[in-house]
């Protein structure tokens, strides 16, 4: 090869690599809403088109404007809150409360209950399907599925599972809902036509999958496994195509069908940020949060993503856990912009 032109051949190289990092903007900290109040938290639901975070914060669920980042209200008596399901074409807002054994009914409008749904032993995940307008609640101690009709909030089926159930995830097309069967590292498939188990299928290598994402476009679950690891399942067949490691404590997915990313949110403080091609999946970044900050929702309209934390004091010795400070709950918002 005549060496005089190679040099200008990698100069275009290197400057085209480059160009093409700074066009991959990375996630950092935009702002945080402060909440305050007690009290533990769990899952966070967007509401894109009402521009409406729902943050589970002990017996209530806080709502916040995701346009002014401002608490605008919340979603009264919903003891020992996990999940929030949206279904706007309802115009209802879903609750699981996991100490009274109940699902609330709510008006997305007036933020006021209508009625409660009695469920399994302590209802946890809860997910709107809209093939069926029908409301799943994911039973973690009764390990069970409670469905309720979302129109009439009246109890339709309730599917046992072999496993305690974690997140799920529905596809309307196929007609299934996907949900993690934490304590048997599994993914059971429920048919929503017959409300029965079709099948279940192996995370391995994943263990203990807790939070769950679906890509519908390119049939992909992600799995965020209990044993640092992010997998990404093909939704069609049950087979682990890809994993990559994360953090320590994974309790959350999100996948962002607009830029191919799919998220990991972990109590060490850690979200992986990873891209989606094809049958692989590749780590892109791994954004600080903040310690205890497991559990995240995504608004794909600006592609943002917000995590619930607060601040604790030393843990003494024999508690389980570090006490939380008075009224220090907030909500970090990080993005791209």
């Amino acid at each position: 090869m005549n060496t005089k032109f190679l040099a200008p051949i990698l100069a275009l190289t290197l400057a085209s690599t480059l160009s093409t990092f700074a066009a991959e903007k990375e996630y950092h900290k935009i702002t945080e809403i402060s909440v305050g109040g007690d009290g533990s938290w769990d899952y966070l639901s967007v509401d894109e088109a009402a521009r409406r975070l729902y943050v589970s914060h002990g017996t209530v669920a806080v709502v916040i404007d995701l346009d002014s980042n401002k608490v605008v209200g919340q979603i009264e008596d919903t003891p020992g809150i996990h999940g929030i399901a949206v279904a706007p074409k309802l115009g209802r807002v879903f609750t699981s409360n996991g100490r009274e054994n109940k699902v609330s009914v709510v008006d997305a409008k007036t933020l006021k209950t209508l009625s409660k749904v009695e469920t399994g032993e302590n209802p946890d995940a809860i997910l709107f399907e809209p093939g069926k307008s029908e409301v799943y609640a994911f039973n973690g101690h009764g390990k069970s599925a409670t469905v309720i009709d979302g129109k009439t909030g009246k109890v339709v089926a309730t599917i046992p599972l072999s496993g305690k159930p974690e997140f799920a995830t529905a596809d309307p097309k196929a007609h299934q809902v996907y949900v993690n069967l934490e304590d048997k590292s599994e993914v059971a498939v429920i048919d929503t036509k017959s409300h029965t188990v079709k099948t279940t299928w192996p995370t391995a290598p994943g263990e203990e999958p807790s939070g769950m994402a679906f890509d519908s476009a390119h049939h992909r679950l992600f799995l965020g496994c209990g044993n640092k690891m992010m997998a990404m399942m093909d939704s069609s067949n049950g087979k682990v195509l890809a994993h990559v490691p994360i953090g320590d404590g994974v309790d959350a997915n999100k996948f962002d069908r607009k830029n191919g990313t799919a998220f990991a949110s972990c109590r060490d403080g850690t979200v992986t940020i990873a891209k989606e091609n094809g049958d692989e999946l590749e780590v892109v970044q791994t954004l600080k949060t903040q310690q205890g900050s497991r559990t995240m929702a995504l608004d794909t309209t600006t592609h943002r993503i917000y995590l619930a934390a607060a601040e604790f004091g030393p843990r003494k010795q024999g508690e389980r856990r570090a006490p939380m400070k008075p009224g220090s709950f907030k909500v970090l918002v990080f993005g791209m912009e």
